[in-house]
């Protein structure tokens, strides 16, 4: 949130001129020949940042916006990092937004959150709970009885019984809840016995998202919830120690109208006799309603993946379900390309395909995809080793296709840049750790893709080179382009961030973790970016940049330096030695973050490790 758009938000003016930003009088009585409800139909179809900047351009603006704020009907601030005096401000001018959404990642206790809540609130989204404790369930409980939805993310705080029994209070009193997601993140062996809450759900109850939950605990629960009849679950969502045919099979048996079903396990070791086989995956075919499967093992605790299915299980999954529109799987370890292109071929409507780690996998899979999967929207490929550029030939086939994500896929190269450049739909495109050089990426940049995320992360043959011939000459992605990371790459220096910071005009989030030969004057070129475009900039990743000084904290001390600066990764480099300086930055910037560990972009990988006094 940059100066002008939290000046706005918390009722601030500027020298008593009624909260205009402009002095030209001319615009001013310019603006005084449209009607107010036409300038108010306008500013209706905008989003939050742009109603905040709208408002500081002229008095009539400002008024056309307070007028507009109270009214909307939903607050999404999951991309300000706002402390708890700014949030209060914040929400006192929408007083009549059912839906919310806050990053509490600034949040120091419970009372930041609970003296916003009110009875009008219907779906509330809470992310990144680093400090507040499980009492908050209690307070939902009171002060929002019409909620509907709830999504919270705590830190684990090791204390399941208090979790269940917080819970099961707020569930008593909140009688309309239709979907609920409560994700515990940072916790190891601790998990949510659901058991004791069939007593307490909500009847209209449709949704429901846990992380993390014991396999046994949850069979156990099924086999009890089944039996009421009201019970009409459509969304499930787990985070278990195991996934097994019997949790398959019960889940098929209880929820016959589910629509979507995705399950994670994170194992701490082999699973023996209790695991996922081709048997449990035939099960499915009779979920009739299914749409989107998600099966994924994790190794995160340990290196183990699903050895017990193979391609008939895949068979049969593609078979019995051929109405999938979103097929997740990951960890699947003897499928080959026949299993995997089984699913494309079979599921008619599919828009989302995403395997990862799947060390099979061969370009096979994509061999000859002419007219299969024509309503593909979303297609990535994590970690497959296997495959090659020639995976992507027929890539032009895919009409719709807008996100591609290879990362992981080292035996990508250059060629494979030529078949992307020519799917003109693409916006999100992910190449970490490709075998791609400065020649594939003139390539990229000649296809004049709209492209406004692009990750190029551990692409170790790329240099300053390839990042000016994907910019030159004034090419779509210059306009397009607001995420880049270009990370892990020893072959970037100085001159590349000369590049970006003088073509990429609508560049708001950069990564440059570990690159070791960017120094003090790429971050100076940065802020004098032409027409003052280092305001845009709002999420800067300087992870193990050792060729920083601590001395560009100066640099950061500077009112017009960043403004717009909404989160900063310094962890690893000499700056982690200026948490003195910073902290005095940050409370002059209340929505200014600045990370000392080694997360990624506004720490959605690493907030539950936060210290409490960083």
């Amino acid at each position: 949130m940059d100066e002008t758009i939290k000046r706005h938000l918390t009722g601030e003016e500027r020298g008593g001129d009624g909260g205009g930003g402009s002095s030209d009088g001319d615009f001013e009585s310019s603006m005084d020949r449209f009607p107010n409800h036409i300038i108010i139909n306008v500013l209706e179809k905008m989003d939050l940042v742009s109603l905040c900047t709208a408002a500081c351009v002229s008095p009539t603006f400002n008024s056309a916006v307070a007028y507009i704020l109270p009214s909307l009907p939903s607050f999404d601030l999951s991309g300000f990092y706002l402390d708890e005096e700014t949030l209060k401000h914040v929400v006192h001018r929408v007083q009549g937004a059912k839906s919310l959404t806050i990053d509490c990642l600034q949040m120091k206790n419970d009372s930041s959150i609970i003296n916003i809540l009110s009875d009008h609130i219907e779906d509330l989204s809470l992310l990144k709970c680093s400090h507040l404790s499980y009492d908050i369930l209690r307070a939902i409980g009171e002060r929002c009885p019409n909620l509907r939805s709830l999504l919270i993310e705590f830190a684990g705080l090791g204390a399941p019984d208090l979790l269940r029994m917080k819970l099961t209070g707020m569930l008593q009193k909140v009688s309309l809840l239709e979907s609920l997601s409560i994700k515990i993140r940072g916790t190891l062996r601790d998990v949510f016995d659901v058991r004791p809450l069939v007593a307490f759900l909500p009847e209209g109850l449709k949704k429901l998202k846990l992380q993390q939950t014991g396999e046994m605990f949850f069979v156990v629960w099924l086999h009890t919830v089944r039996d009421i009849p009201w019970f009409k679950l459509q969304s499930l969502s787990l985070v278990l120690d195991v996934i097994s045919d019997g949790l398959i099979r019960t889940v098929v048996d209880s929820l016959p109208l589910l629509v979507e079903l995705d399950l994670e396990d994170i194992p701490f070791m082999e699973p023996s006799v209790r695991d996922l086989t081709n048997i449990g995956l035939q099960s499915l075919k009779y979920c009739r309603h299914l749409i989107a499967l998600s099966i994924v093992r994790s190794r995160k605790n340990f290196p183990t993946s699903f050895t017990r299915v193979d391609n008939i299980g895949m068979f049969l999954l593609s078979e019995g379900c051929r109405g999938l529109e979103s097929v997740k799987l990951g960890g699947f370890v003897k499928v080959t390309e026949a299993g995997f292109s089984s699913i494309l071929y079979s599921c008619l409507n599919l828009k989302k395909f995403e395997v990862l780690t799947s060390p099979l996998l061969s370009d096979l899979a994509f061999d000859n995809m002419i007219g299969v999967a024509r309503s593909l929207i979303e297609l990535r490929l994590v970690s497959c080793r296997l495959l090659t550029s020639e995976a992507f030939e027929d890539l032009s086939s895919f009409s719709k296709l807008e996100v591609i994500d290879t990362s992981g896929c080292r035996s990508i190269g250059d060629p494979c840049l030529f078949y992307i450049s020519s799917v003109t739909t693409v916006t999100k495109l992910n190449l970490a750790e490709a075998d791609i050089t400065d020649t594939g990426l003139a390539i990229l940049g000649k296809g004049n893709l709209p492209i406004a995320h692009l990750c190029i992360r551990g692409c170790k043959r790329v240099t300053d080179k390839g990042i000016q011939f994907l910019f030159h000459d004034e090419r779509k992605i210059c306009k397009t382009l607001s995420v880049l990371d270009v990370g892990r790459i020893a072959g970037i220096t100085d001159a590349a961030i000369f590049t970006i910071a003088s073509t990429a005009k609508a560049l708001t989030d950069l990564s440059l973790r570990f690159c070791f030969h960017v120094t003090d004057a790429a971050l100076k070129m940065l802020v004098n970016r032409p027409n003052n475009n280092s305001s845009q900039l709002q999420r800067l990743d300087l992870c193990n940049c050792r060729g920083l000084s601590d001395d560009l904290i100066m640099l950061f001390q500077h009112k017009s330096a960043f403004r717009g600066l909404r989160w900063l990764g310094v962890g690893r480099n000499p700056l982690v030695n200026k948490r003195e300086d910073f902290s005095k930055i940050c409370k002059a910037r209340p929505w200014f973050v600045v990370c000392f560990d080694d997360c990624e972009f506004g720490c959605h990988d690493g907030w539950q490790y936060h210290k409490s006094d960083d």
